[in-house]
């Protein structure tokens, strides 16, 4: 039996002539936090979409929990503990920060239940107070801060109780303090057993609370290993920066860092 909770096996999709993800294959474990990297256009995104349903593959299977979930619709792979959150935002504007959670939470019907690693019934309120957006919770979702937004999305998904949750540049519109905050509370999510898989441009979050790391450049799987490994792996410097340590440059993931926009 596998011990990942998720397997992309050699997955391709094509829009037309043009391949945008390519023979991707990868897993995430359970219970660890596992980043998918690669320049702008590299099919992170689309590799999310064939993950969660949104998007049929040409080629290639997805397993979740040693079952193929290929053919499974976007809202039974949610119902079976698959929760997302989207680079572009999708809360419910004209509703207030704590009632787009409690609408989250009423359509899986379900209890709430993280609360520092416990099980059991919670209220909405207490969500919000996890994730730091609580002095929100009166505001319309359409007037909050960018990043307050983002947290407002991770509140949402953990309504549902996942046992796989995929964030989509998760830290974009965060300061430093959030973003340190932010790390911490998925490390916190991981060790009570949430599998969690962060397509990310902040390298620094990346290389801090990452265990496993997978990258894609155009389309297809570069690199996998740990931080440490993926910091010096020459085909992920070039494939950011064009050039890699005995190219005649020198290059570390701080330069990697600093090079690629949270576009």
């Amino acid at each position: 039996m596998s011990m990942a909770l998720l397997e992309v096996d050699d997955v391709v999709v094509r829009f037309g002539g043009v391949t945008a993800v390519n023979r991707a294959s990868f897993t995430a474990d359970r219970g660890v936090i596992t980043g998918l990297i690669g320049p702008n256009g590299a099919g992170k995104t689309t590799c999310f979409n064939v993950i969660t349903g949104l998007q049929k593959p040409t080629k290639g299977r997805v397993r979740y929990r040693d079952r193929d979930v290929t053919s499974w619709p976007v809202h039974r792979r949610a119902r079976h503990g698959v929760g997302r959150t989207f680079q572009r935002l999708e809360a419910f504007g004209s509703l207030s920060v704590r009632d787009n959670v409690r609408v989250a939470h009423e359509i899986h019907g379900g209890p709430l239940t993280w609360l520092g690693g416990r099980r059991g019934v919670l209220g909405v309120d207490v969500l919000l107070d996890r994730v730091g957006i609580a002095e929100y919770a009166d505001e319309r979702a359409d007037s909050i801060p960018t990043g307050t937004a983002r947290l407002l999305e991770l509140a949402r998904c953990l309504a549902s109780d996942p046992q796989l949750l995929l964030l989509d540049e998760p830290s974009s519109g965060l300061d430093e303090t959030e973003t340190g905050a932010f790390g911490a509370l998925l490390v916190d999510l991981a060790a009570e057993g949430c599998s969690i898989l962060m397509v990310e441009h902040d390298m620094d979050l990346v290389m801090s609370v990452c265990h496993d790391i997978h990258v894609l450049d155009f389309g297809e799987i570069i690199a996998s290993g740990a931080p440490a490994d993926i910091r010096t792996d020459a085909g992920v410097q070039r494939a950011y920066l064009g050039y890699a340590e005995g190219d005649g440059d020198t290059t570390t993931m701080q330069a990697v860092a600093e090079e690629v926009s949270p576009a």
